[in-house]
């Protein structure tokens, strides 16, 4: 069964397009839903996808299709739940359709995170969607993958044109990699957590760049490390 606002993000998704033809942003499912922060549309629009009610177009930004109406919902929730993960072989409905293979998750990825932008607002427009096997990342949890830019993280094997797999989270703990905005600069980075204190050290893994110390309302944590991929 849908929670109340999975049918009502369901339902607006649905006439949104019916009316314009084309998905509505997350900024607008946000203000339809009365919600104050974008991560609850992403994890409706999860919900919503492994139900089989809605599923995400890959290669293009915010772009969503109705799988079920909201008036086939009866018949939708006499049905057992289904993971989002399908079989092989191609919708009858759509032959242009590239399903995700078992074992593998579709996940946005950013070539960098725009200046001052946090996670949620970037996420909105990912510049790609990538395909990642399911054992490389915790069973549970929200993630993104990011293009590194730079060589202050090569002392712990992260170079410059790096893709790395993060997970969403607020909170990290000292020796964790995180992804870190921080607010004066108005950029976010990739940095090593440390703590002195009560101060925050961004520390670099690179011995020509220097720590970066703030304090904690100066920077925000926009996830954590969880896997790296690279190309040869």
């Amino acid at each position: 069964m849908l929670t109340k606002k999975q049918h009502q993000l369901l339902t607006f998704i649905d006439e949104h397009i019916s009316e314009k033809g084309i998905s509505p942003s997350f900024d607008e499912m946000k203000e339809a839903l009365d919600l104050k922060s974008k991560s609850g549309i992403h994890r409706l629009i999860s919900a919503l996808e492994e139900r089989g009610f809605l599923r995400r177009l890959r290669h293009r930004a915010r772009a969503l299709e109705v799988l079920k109406r909201p008036e086939e919902m009866s018949k939708a929730n006499a049905m057992p739940f289904r993971p989002r993960v399908i079989e092989g072989g191609r919708r009858q409905d759509d032959p242009k359709s590239t399903p995700i293979p078992v074992g593998i998750r579709e996940i946005p990825k950013l070539s960098k995170i725009a200046a001052g932008q946090p996670i949620d607002v970037a996420l909105g427009q990912p510049d790609d969607m990538i395909m990642i096997p399911d054992m490389m990342v915790p069973t549970s949890g929200e993630f993104y993958a990011l293009t590194v830019d730079g060589d202050s993280m090569v002392g712990v094997g992260i170079n410059d044109g790096d893709t790395v797999i993060v997970e969403r989270s607020e909170t990290a703990r000292a020796g964790e990699i995180v992804v870190a905005l921080i607010h004066d600069e108005n950029k976010a980075t990739l940095k090593t957590l440390r703590m002195e204190g009560d101060t925050i050290v961004l520390q670099p893994e690179n011995p020509i760049y220097e720590k970066q110390r703030y304090r904690p309302n100066e920077v925000t944590i926009q996830g954590r490390l969880t896997a790296l991929m690279r190309n040869y």
